[in-house]
């Protein structure tokens, strides 16, 4: 609450200097979820222009490419005329820097999170004084929702209609529907339209 109360207190002068508080939402959101979204919704009403980047990370294979996450957040958030989308490579903090943007958006589902992103926003401290790292509590429908959960469950064949978008549900079932075809040694012409785990 202080954190938030010293930004609010900087965001005053970020304002007069620059007329506009730029927030990055950092992640890989593969896929996104009602929860990011909420926080993405929220978040909105409380900066003038907040970037959704996606995290190129060569390290993780994951269910979807960039291009496809870029694409399914553009169309969940194309109602937020304030909601950018973008990608990025390396250091969350530099990408801010790029963008001109004053502060770091990051969600909190869970105690256990707030040690993880604490120490998170501390280290980006250290990379920049310039930049503020901002919490946004879950909603409570939404503090057990995370991508991966979202995956396990479609990789069983349980439901996800309630956890995602309709058109990133859709994306989910066919990427899983044609991995399974993909392992039938008796299938044939299968063009996946994700990328392998």
């Amino acid at each position: 609450m202080l954190d938030l109360m010293k930004l609010c207190t900087k965001s005053a002068n970020i304002i007069t200097e620059n007329n506009i508080v730029i927030a990055i939402y950092p992640g890989s959101f593969d896929p996104i979820t009602l929860g990011h979204l909420d926080l993405i919704r929220r978040s909105s009403r409380l900066f003038e222009r907040v970037i959704v980047a996606v995290l190129r990370n060569p390290n993780k294979r994951p269910l979807f490419t960039v291009e496809q996450r870029l694409e399914q957040i553009r169309l969940s958030t194309k109602h937020l005329p304030n909601v950018g989308v973008d990608s990025f490579d390396g250091l969350a903090v530099e990408y801010a820097q790029m963008q001109q943007a004053q502060v770091l958006l990051r969600g909190l589902r869970a105690v256990s999170d707030f040690e993880i992103e604490l120490q998170m926003a501390h280290t980006n401290k250290t990379l920049s004084t310039q930049i503020e790292t901002v919490f946004l509590a879950t909603s409570n429908e939404y503090s057990f929702l995370s991508s991966s959960v979202v995956k396990e469950i479609a990789r069983f064949g349980g439901s996800v209609d309630h956890l995602v978008p309709p058109h990133i549900a859709l994306d989910i079932y066919q990427c899983y529907n044609q991995k399974s075809l993909a392992s039938n040694p008796n299938a044939t012409n299968i063009t996946l339209p994700c990328e392998s785990p």
